[in-house]
């Protein structure tokens, strides 16, 4: 028996003296709560919006003052034209845009009726399906509350247009963050897994030793996976359109290369990940935590980041998933040029320039 007890003792001790199993043991199910309790929500707040106030009266200023005090939306924007509602929507910096029309308030006084048509963007089906619930709720609470206490009583009739994806489809939502997803795990495990690989089996010592530099090593190793996985992408949107009729509604050209310039920031990552480690199962699991989770989660693919609290909102803006999956809406549903993606291009650009330094740095270190 006193042996037993000194072994669990044992035991206790190799346990407390491995910091990679107190990470696992005790702050892994509190990153995992905080993520899942913050993140996994069917509530709306701060959800960006625009307003087209055709009318200006009081009616009209208390309902925009009631939608920007019920802490669910945040009113960004007053816009004057119809024009403005398609710009505003491409350019991502709303979510919905309502629109009052014309001498509401003459019209509630003379017919007992007035109309506000409210218009999402529906390229996240989920989302503008809470917006406009969330809407129309607090515009009936006006209603129920100033105007049908009146003799007569009066109404708000809401209309409803969705743009890019009127039928709500699921698929519209799911296969750019699925295809965002496939094209990084992929990538990333492809080269992660090649370099330790060699390392494995002692093929890279040769590397090393051999007239190449570390940057052409790098390179070598990239171009291969490179064009298998521009096949990869290309099957990917074959499949989403011919099989779940998701339309492409851009270029097509520019969408490839944004795939391609998205491919190559995923296997530098790859890449990076394989410099820190010395075996298959360790960048396995390294590729798979760090990109899996992050993915799924902290993107925009499936929950709203304006949800999310700001730290994690810090978070998915590093995310380069984010700035990708916003790319293919854009393109796929909207329909948009280079003009609208340049930013979240140019961000996917430099963490390929980045990881890319940092691999080429590490060889350096080890050629030293």
């Amino acid at each position: 028996m006193r042996s037993f007890k000194g072994f669990v003792i044992k035991e206790f001790y190799h346990i407390f003296r491995d910091k990679r199993t107190l990470l696992i043991l005790f702050a892994m199910p509190v990153l995992q709560m905080l993520l899942f309790g913050y993140v996994i929500t069917n509530e709306i707040k701060n959800a960006r919006i625009a307003v087209w106030d055709r009318s200006k009266d009081v009616i009209t200023q208390k309902i925009t003052d009631k939608l920007r005090g019920s802490g669910y939306f945040n009113v960004v924007l007053e816009i004057d034209n119809e024009e403005e509602i398609e710009q505003v929507f491409k350019k991502g910096e709303v979510k919905e845009v309502v629109v009052f029309e014309s001498n509401f308030a003459e019209k509630i006084g003379r017919e007992g009726v007035a109309k506000i048509n409210i218009i999402a963007d529906a390229s996240d089906a989920n989302t503008a399906n809470l917006v406009v619930s969330y809407t129309s709720a607090v515009i009936n609470d006006f209603t129920v509350k100033e105007l049908r206490a009146v003799d007569p009583p009066m109404k708000i009739n809401t209309e409803t247009r969705l743009l890019y994806n009127p039928e709500m489809k699921g698929v519209f939502m799911f296969v750019p963050g699925t295809m965002a997803m496939i094209l990084i795990l992929i990538s990333a495990l492809l080269t992660s897994v090649a370099i330790v690989r060699e390392k494995e089996t002692g093929t890279m010592e040769v590397l090393l030793v051999s007239p190449l530099k570390p940057s052409q090593i790098i390179i070598g190793k990239v171009t291969p996976y490179v064009a298998l996985s521009v096949i990869n992408a290309l099957s990917v949107i074959l499949l989403s359109r011919f099989v779940f009729g998701l339309p492409v509604q851009g270029s097509y050209t520019l969408l490839i290369t944004e795939c391609v310039l998205f491919i190559i920031m995923s296997l530098s990552l790859g890449i990076l990940i394989s410099t820190t480690t010395n075996s298959q199962q360790v960048a396995m699991m390294l590729s798979m935590v760090a990109l899996l989770l992050p993915t799924i989660m902290l993107s925009g693919f499936i929950f709203p980041i304006e949800n999310m609290p700001f730290w994690l909102q810090v978070v998915c803006r590093i995310n380069p998933s984010t700035y990708f999956i916003i790319i293919e809406k854009n393109i796929m549903l909207k329909g948009t040029g280079f003009l609208s993606v340049w930013k979240e291009t140019l961000v996917i650009l430099g963490y390929t320039l980045l990881f890319i330094g940092l691999s080429v740095k590490k060889f350096n270190v080890r050629l030293s």
